[in-house]
């Protein structure tokens, strides 16, 4: 796999520092992926999002969930069981993970919940007012300026 320096594209560019930062995530991330554990992202509506991962065999104590630096970060890690067990078939991993996802502007973790084995992270994406289309009103006839008259105020 080639590896391709971004470093000329940090000190040509001003304010596109997400794209070079996506860029170059995109490209050192490894093409096989751990892909434990399982995971879906649903989408509900415009503006509503919701990840879900399996995460059978981890109690709500050994789960963590963080946002941090628009990444949301889930993490478990399974507590120590103090009696040895023996098992004569292990299928069910509960193995130590973390799963990063990168959280676009404006999207905020509005909740999770744990059930059936799955957890449940809603996601929201809360434009502020400020930067929502709005409908700007046109009038139907121009203001007239008289181009003779100075305004005294301008003058001083």
């Amino acid at each position: 796999m080639r590896n391709f320096d971004f470093a000329p594209l940090y000190r040509s560019t001003v304010g596109f520092d997400q794209i070079a930062n996506l860029m170059d995530r995109v490209a050192t991330n490894d093409v096989a992926q751990n892909s434990y554990p399982p995971y879906n992202i649903e989408k509900f509506d415009d503006d509503s999002y919701r990840i879900s991962i399996a995460v059978a065999g981890f109690s709500e104590a050994d789960l963590n969930v963080e946002v941090r630096e628009k990444s949301l970060i889930v993490s478990a890690r399974k507590a120590d069981d103090a009696t040895e067990r023996q098992y004569l078939h292990r299928g069910i991993a509960t193995r130590a993970f973390e799963r990063r996802f990168h959280l676009a502007d404006h999207v905020q973790v509005t909740g999770a919940t744990h059930v059936d084995g799955m957890l449940n992270i809603d996601l929201e994406r809360q434009v502020p007012e400020a930067l929502k289309p709005r409908q700007i009103q046109i009038s139907g006839s121009p203001r007239s300026i008289e181009k003779d008259v100075v305004d005294a105020k301008s003058v001083n």
